[in-house]
């Protein structure tokens, strides 16, 4: 629902500019451009900061798709970054991804002969 909100008042932003600067002051060069700014910092926004903070503290969707062959073992939540980890089977390795906001510095961990819940 948060999200629902934030794109409502990007978009509601850059009509507004089209608004005043397009039909008040009769410059549409002007207000197209800054719409298109307001859109481009608006979508920037919220990809590169605000996805993950409105998934965790207010609700929100985020989808992920597990690789071809690997197990899902678990997901959890470090600072604003979340990281799941996966078990492969196929070469016994355990893999821990991080997602960041705007998938920028994502950190990846892979243990090798990893054994989740088997006896030795």
């Amino acid at each position: 629902m948060i999200t629902y909100a934030y794109w409502a008042l990007v978009i509601g932003l850059a009509l507004l500019a089209l608004y005043f600067l397009g039909g008040r002051h009769d410059n549409w060069k002007a207000a197209a451009i800054t719409s298109l700014i307001v859109m481009v910092v608006g979508w920037g926004a919220y990809f590169f900061h605000f996805q993950q903070i409105f998934v965790k503290n207010w609700g929100g969707v985020m989808t992920f798709t597990i690789p071809a062959g690997q197990l899902h073992m678990g997901a959890t939540w470090k600072d604003d970054n979340l990281w799941i980890e996966n078990y492969d089977p196929k070469t016994n390795t355990c893999h821990f991804r991080e997602y960041s906001k705007g998938a920028l510095l994502e950190g990846k961990v892979v243990m090798k002969d990893c054994n989740p819940l088997m006896p030795r």
